[in-house]
């Protein structure tokens, strides 16, 4: 029984922008000039004169807001953001984010990666009774999935032929069954029988003091 943790991810790939979108409006003529010389567009260098994006940044034309991949104009209010540029929310999900092991959706948010492969949050959890999550807990893997601690040991670990409770330590091997090194006891006085030798009396063992 190997004890395993998460390991959790948040890279830039999660970072969502708002863009802000506003009306390059002048009320005189001085104002008209010096917003002419100094908002221009990040894309195009031209002046911008009417509706205008804000965004990392910098300002840009409306239509020439577009994504480093597809080159479509971004028209949502959130996009995301790759060395340093604007990404679609499309070639975000097709490009950089990585599909769930669980539930077989693209991961948005933060990445819980497990055994290999990379879970929601909300994915990774027990798959014992409890259901639990396990982000950022250690855990134990059998058959391709994680179980907590009380969970693995319920449903794996070898019982004691004595008090049937898993066995999470070292065992003693006898009578073809296993024990708690504290539940192998004479069945007359009742001590631990520590010694090699011991007699078996109607399927129960006898230390050699009580066989004498």
């Amino acid at each position: 029984m190997r004890e395993q943790r998460t390991i959790t991810n948040k890279e830039e790939n999660f970072t969502k922008r708002k863009r802000s979108e506003t009306l390059a409006k002048p009320t005189d003529a001085n104002r008209k000039a010096k917003m002419t010389e100094n908002i221009v567009c990040h894309k195009c260098q031209e002046a911008i004169t009417k509706r205008m994006i804000t965004a990392l940044g910098k300002t840009w034309h409306p239509e020439h807001f577009l994504c480093r991949h597809c080159d479509e104009q971004i028209v949502d209010a959130t996009f995301n953001i790759q060395s340093g540029e604007p990404v679609c929310n499309k070639c975000f999900v097709e490009r950089y984010t990585y599909t769930c092991a669980g539930c077989k959706k693209p991961i948005l948010e933060r990445t819980i990666c497990a055994m290999g492969e990379s879970w929601h949050e909300a994915c990774f959890c027990c798959g014992g009774a409890c259901k639990k999550p396990l982000a950022n807990q250690s855990f134990y893997e059998r058959d391709g999935k994680a179980y907590c601690k009380q969970d693995y040991e319920d449903l794996f670990a070898a019982r004691c032929a004595k008090c049937e409770k898993p066995i999470t330590d070292s065992a003693v091997i006898a009578m073809n069954v296993k024990w708690h090194r504290d539940c192998f006891r004479c069945n007359k006085c009742e001590n631990p029988i520590t010694s090699q030798t011991f007699t078996i009396d109607g399927d129960k063992p006898v230390c050699p003091a009580c066989n004498c």
